[in-house]
């Protein structure tokens, strides 16, 4: 009775299979959320920034493919899990949130 109200419309994935899944799926889009001074200062390559603080974020994603499958992530998690509430919102389906932001995400090879 209460299944779906709990439940998430994303996935968070921890970040070895995020890495796994960015490496392993074709066309994936990877959704970077933090601000420009955060991106500049590391990033995942092949990364597209839309600051989820910034005013025109809903702006950006309404020009997204819905159909895509979408990698998203912050520095730490939560702003990311918001992006991924207001996609699904939005009508985006296949939405998958880095658990511990970059800051998990593994550097190097």
């Amino acid at each position: 009775m209460f299944g779906n109200l709990f439940s998430k419309p994303y996935t968070d994935l921890g970040a070895v299979e995020f890495k796994k899944m960015l490496e392993g799926t074709p066309n994936v889009v990877l959704l970077d959320v933090r601000t420009a001074a955060e991106v500049a200062q590391g990033a995942i390559k092949g990364n597209r920034n839309i600051d989820i603080m910034s005013g025109n974020f809903n702006n950006k994603i309404d020009g997204l493919d819905k159909d895509k499958i979408y990698l998203i992530y912050c520095r730490s998690g939560a702003r990311s899990a918001n992006a991924c509430r207001v996609m699904a919102s939005k009508g985006f389906k296949n939405l998958y949130n880095l658990s511990g932001g970059y800051m998990a995400y593994p550097k190097g090879k």
